[in-house]
């Protein structure tokens, strides 16, 4: 158990760093929605640009089984290896986001 909850604080840090750059205005917010309970952790894009809808799930994380899971990940940083740099085994990262 504690090692799951030194992996939720990993993966909220790594978010958090990936979200304070993103580029928000009045009509797309940047969420953030940690779910830790569940174990689902998301960066987001939500709103409108001109008339396009935009919802976006920019990172997915999970934590399954005391494994963290890549389900997605839009953009040209690597969360699995600054996970691997925090301390977490690559064998504790799944990267459900590639065919098994």
């Amino acid at each position: 158990m504690e090692k799951v909850a030194q992996y939720r604080e990993y993966v909220q840090r790594l978010l958090n760093d990936y979200a304070k750059d993103d580029v928000s205005n009045d009509e797309v917010e940047v969420q953030l929605i940690f779910d830790t309970v569940r174990d689902h952790y998301q960066w987001m894009n939500v709103g409108w640009e001109d008339c396009n809808r935009i919802y976006r799930s920019i990172v997915h994380l999970d934590i399954k089984d005391g494994k963290i899971w890549l389900q997605q990940n839009l953009t040209d940083l690597n969360p699995a290896e600054e996970l691997v740099e925090m301390g977490v085994p690559r064998e504790d990262i799944v990267l459900g986001l590639q065919a098994p």
